[in-house]
């Protein structure tokens, strides 16, 4: 299918993952509206997908408001003539063990990662409704099958877009040609990590083998051409989602060792609540400048993580037989 004739909207697009994606559609010469908080983030993308090859026009909206990403829909629907693909990409984070978090931040996060794509849902829904076509992207992550210690807002924001978007798919299950397609990848290297709040006083970086944006782009290049359900982006995504299935919480108890023991020595920093409640004064990019490759016994490590899984499950149906 040829992506030069797609009209594109992407929420959330001032950097990483969502303008990594923004940029590969351009490629294609895909014609686009770009949505975020920050117009210096937003220009600087729509001059990387001009200069693509791709049409690009950028919109300042805050996607926690309703009204405004409604407004928003409607200029895009009318610079685009229509709407094919609608990317759900705002997030946010606050690290930091949940009582040392003030709770507006935690509402916040909730507001971003959970409120904005529902509002961004509630307002293209109906033109792909009028169209009889369309396909939501809901930038979910790894995240919405695994808790996450030390960012209990983040975890509750991504079940909860889990399970609205599975509420979505069941209510359209009779609109064949329209598509609710969610995406579950594992860290990636973006600028998120400088863009999230910081209680911990512990300095933030990325694990080795962090994915590129460009590699998220990719996949949701792929469900504009075949829409799918479901998208893990990482080998450890699928493993997290089935490891949480066979045997609950351990990975999150295992995380929580972990993050006890980084908060405790990392680097020192002081506390931060980044761009939670307003966009970077400059232009942020795709990357965060911070990855590694992953060391060589990487694929030992994922082994051995598997053969872990299917232990626990062996147990589990032991234990059931057993009672």
């Amino acid at each position: 299918m040829k992506l030069s004739d797609k009209r594109i909207v992407i929420m959330g697009a001032s950097s990483g993952i969502g303008a990594a994606t923004a940029i590969a559609f351009a490629r294609e010469g895909a014609q686009l509206v770009l949505g975020a908080r920050g117009k210096e983030g937003l220009d600087d993308i729509v001059r990387r997908c001009r200069e693509a090859g791709g049409s690009a026009e950028a919109v300042v909206v805050d996607a926690i408001d309703a009204a405004a990403v409604e407004a928003f829909a409607r200029q895009a629907r009318a610079t685009l003539g229509r709407i094919d693909l609608w990317f759900s990409n705002v997030g946010a984070g606050v690290v930091g063990k949940f009582a040392d978090v003030p709770i507006d931040d935690h509402r916040r996060v909730i507001e971003t990662n959970l409120l904005s794509h529902m509002n961004d849902a509630h307002a293209v829904l109906p033109i792909f409704l009028e169209q009889d076509h369309g396909i939501w992207v809901n930038m979910i992550s790894a995240g919405g099958f695994v808790a996450s210690p030390y960012a209990a807002a983040y975890s509750a924001s991504k079940y909860g877009l889990r399970g609205f978007s599975e509420a979505l798919r069941a209510e359209l299950g009779k609109r064949p040609h329209i598509h609710v397609c969610d995406v579950y990848p594992t860290f990636v290297d973006t600028p998120g990590f400088a863009h999230g709040a910081n209680y911990t006083g512990a300095k933030m970086s990325y694990p080795p083998g962090a994915l590129r944006p460009e590699t998220v782009a990719d996949a949701v290049l792929a469900l504009a051409r075949h829409p799918r359900p479901t998208t893990a982006v990482g080998a450890p995504a699928t493993l997290f989602r089935l490891s949480n299935f066979v045997a609950p919480n351990l990975i999150a108890s295992g995380m929580n060792l972990y993050l006890d023991r980084w908060a405790r020595k990392a680097e020192r920093v002081p506390q931060t609540r980044g761009a939670l409640y307003a966009p970077p004064s400059a232009p942020s990019g795709i990357h965060s400048g911070q990855r590694r490759d992953p060391p060589p016994n990487g694929a030992l490590v994922l082994a051995i993580g598997a053969l872990a899984v299917g232990a626990a499950f062996g147990l589990r149906l032991l234990g059931r037989r057993a009672g």
